[in-house]
């Protein structure tokens, strides 16, 4: 696709609007009452060192079905009206960034993020892994960890967790906290203290 529209949404916005067509999205998360369970399950401590970090060592994209590999899977689950050709790449559709409350027309001004950053899974654990279980982690699509958005807002995040980073649509803020619980309660994540807090904060907005 080589137009490009951007158009800024004005209003409340939440996750998935309820307005036709109605937009997909990543697998509901648990309640905030239950992510406030999850939350306090989990272990805090100081974060890891970056040391030894790759994105190789989180192989992504993989195939998912025929020529479909799991970033085409995430462009048609969160598009609306999105056709493809017998690559997998869209040829059409729209999508919804709730990072910035922002429609894209263009399938390469999406990124495809992790919600828990593959470099941030790293510090908080994933390390330690094999490489099988980080590439189910780089890939899963059982739970909300992956999520389409605009470039420029996946970019502005980069790897940063809740305590430095928020997306900047705060009706969100909600469900973003729940899924970044989810997917660190899902993984056994450890998270620093400063990032509870920050999560805590965002929860308090549900």
């Amino acid at each position: 696709m080589r137009r490009f529209t951007a158009l800024l949404l004005t209003g409340t916005t939440i996750w998935a609007l309820t307005s036709s067509p109605a937009l997909a999205a990543p697998p509901t998360p648990p309640s905030a009452s239950t992510s406030t369970t999850y939350l306090n399950s989990l272990t805090v401590k100081a974060e890891g060192s970056t040391t030894g970090y790759s994105r190789d060592k989180f192989p992504h994209w993989h195939t998912v079905s025929g020529t479909c590999d799991t970033r085409d899977e995430v462009l048609k689950r969160d598009g609306t009206g999105v056709t493809v050709d017998s690559a997998c790449e869209p040829t059409a559709g729209r999508w919804y960034s709730s990072y910035d409350a922002t429609w894209v027309t263009d399938d390469s001004a999406i990124d495809i993020d992790h919600i828990v950053p593959l470099a941030e899974a790293w510090k908080s654990g994933a390390s330690g892994w094999t490489t099988a279980k980080r590439e189910e982690f780089a890939n899963n699509l059982s739970i909300a960890q992956l999520i389409a958005v605009t470039a420029s807002s996946n970019r502005s995040k980069g790897d940063s967790d809740p305590s430095e980073w928020k997306p900047t649509n705060t009706s969100v803020h909600c469900i973003y906290a729940r899924n970044w619980i989810w997917v660190k309660h899902t993984y056994s994540l450890s998270l620093q203290a400063a990032e509870k807090t920050a999560l805590q904060s965002m929860l308090a907005t549900c």
